[in-house]
């Protein structure tokens, strides 16, 4: 081995592993430190950050790059090389100041949006917004690479997609859900809102969704799984990865299907391969690759018929006298009940599209100056109404829900409808490998789907870009299709759209 490979992946380890430290403190920020500690946080979390800045622009690293590049690498040092000079690319256009006072700001800004939010006072929140989005909006001018400052941003979530193909595509998406939506409304077979609801103890829903968990193929020895307001899954390697959800003891739903949805993430964090970690290219390919696994885990399979047809009695047994009277159809279609909501994150599969869209549009016209952020509090009600029909009457429900702009993680939102396209077309060649998939859910087997999804997604970390993956796998570029037709099939069932 040369000396700069040896300096390479010398390197390299060190900034995986600072990466994984920053996102402890993180995991920690959110689930267990209390909030005294914000203020220290944001500083250690800004040294980190700036420490992260120093090791990754080192001048030794251009040298080392264009040394490899020139050389024939294996298909693993290829993709760690190539990912490295991303990274290095884009952190050496950053300044280190810009770098630790945005490191320093959302984490304090994370902790402003927790108070603003329990108190549904968007205006405490606003001169933290303001001043998160004039950061982010230096570090895209550094960044950008033509006019275009948002895609400067998405590309650290979703490399190589950019608003010129996810305008059409979002535009092609919204009317079609909304017309969805509309026929659904309209159906005469609308399942209870309160179908659902009952008295369902925290300690049972946990128990519940650990079993399933561990069915699906959790590593119980390299995760865990916790509480947090926000859920959300962390991997700090493939050996340590971290999930969480929140519970409501009137209803088990939210809260299970996040543990499964968080699961899915888990699931592909655990995958990718423990004796690479500490390589560039020992990581997800993309948000929205990410994002299909969970979307895929908890609605592809954890909302069908055949996964309830083995679940359902223990899930009754787990709540005794709470479902009784609810036959195994009538829980089906309320666990996929389709209405349009305020929350994102427990919309159902039609109307979370439309969540996105407008959450897209709206940080794109924040991020251009073209929406002030004192207007914003009235637009996101506009725009519900457009789009869903209802409007918010708190801003906690309402522009304050999400966390996601107090992290700066502005270019983050399309990921999530992106996740939804992606799951819809690798499921569909799941289908096409196993004719027999619905019958293995029906009797509680998910190892020969997991494993087929770790053989072609999670083993593969970076060596792959989305968009070759699901060339790959499916044998065709991406194509919204294939969501349109699983929705459009599957809730046609379940209303009787066709009579």
């Amino acid at each position: 081995m040369s000396a700069s490979q040896e300096w390479f992946d010398e390197q390299s380890r060190e900034l995986v592993h600072l990466e994984s430290i920053m996102s402890m403190l993180g995991w920690d920020q959110e689930t267990t430190m209390p909030s005294s500690g914000a203020g220290p946080r944001a500083r250690q979390g800004a040294s980190l950050a700036a420490l992260y800045h120093q090791r990754l622009t080192r001048p030794r690293w251009s040298e080392v790059l264009g040394e490899l590049e020139s050389t024939e690498l294996d298909e693993w040092t290829g993709a760690a090389v190539r990912e490295m000079r991303r990274k290095y690319g884009r952190a050496t256009r950053l300044p280190e100041a810009l770098v630790r006072e945005l490191a320093e700001t959302v984490s304090l800004g994370y902790e402003a949006w927790v108070a603003a939010r329990k108190e549904s006072d968007f205006e405490s929140f606003r001169p933290w917004l303001e001043r998160i989005l004039g950061l982010k909006r230096q570090e895209a001018a550094c960044l950008a690479t033509g006019d275009c400052l948002y895609d400067a941003l998405l590309d650290d979530y979703e490399p190589g997609m950019t608003t010129r193909q996810l305008d059409p595509l979002f535009s092609l998406l919204r009317p079609e859900l909304t017309r969805l939506l509309g026929k659904i409304q309209e159906a005469a077979h609308q399942p209870p809102a309160e179908l659902l609801t009952g008295n369902y103890p925290r300690s049972a829903q946990e128990a519940f969704g650990r079993s399933v968990l561990t069915a699906i193929g959790f590593d119980w020895k390299a995760g865990r799984l916790d509480v947090s307001p926000h859920p959300f899954c962390s991997g700090f390697s493939p050996l340590d990865v971290r999930i969480t959800t929140r519970y409501g003891e009137d209803s088990f739903v939210s809260s299970f299907f996040g543990i499964v949805h968080e699961g899915g993430h888990a699931l592909y964090e655990q995958g990718l391969g423990g004796e690479r970690y500490g390589s560039p290219a020992c990581q997800s390919i993309s948000l929205g690759i990410h994002e299909s696994q969970s979307r895929l885990w908890e609605n592809q399979v954890a909302r069908s018929l055949p996964f309830w047809e083995y679940w359902y009695p223990g899930l009754r047994k787990s709540f005794p006298g709470q479902l009784d009277s609810v036959p195994l159809e009538s829980f089906l279609r309320g666990v996929n009940r389709v209405e349009a909501s305020l929350i994102r994150v427990e919309a159902d599969e039609v109307t979370y599209g439309l969540h996105i869209i407008l959450r897209y549009e709206l940080e794109k016209a924040l991020l251009d100056e073209d929406l002030p952020v004192s207007d914003l509090e009235g637009i996101w009600v506009e725009r519900m109404r457009e789009y869903l029909g209802i409007v918010p009457d708190n801003a906690a429900d309402g522009v304050l829900q999400d966390t996601h702009w107090s992290q700066g993680l502005v270019g983050y939102f399309p990921t999530y409808l992106l996740g939804n396209l992606y799951a819809s077309q690798i499921f569909a060649s799941a289908r096409r490998r196993f004719p027999d998939l619905d019958s293995q859910f029906s009797a509680g087997k998910y190892v020969p789907l997991r494993e087929w999804l770790r053989e072609q997604i999670h083993s593969k970390g970076r060596t792959r870009t989305a968009g070759e993956l699901i060339s790959e796998i499916s044998g065709e570029p991406l194509d919204s299709r294939y969501l349109l037709n699983y929705l459009e099939g599957k809730f046609s069932r379940l209303y009787r759209l066709d009579g």
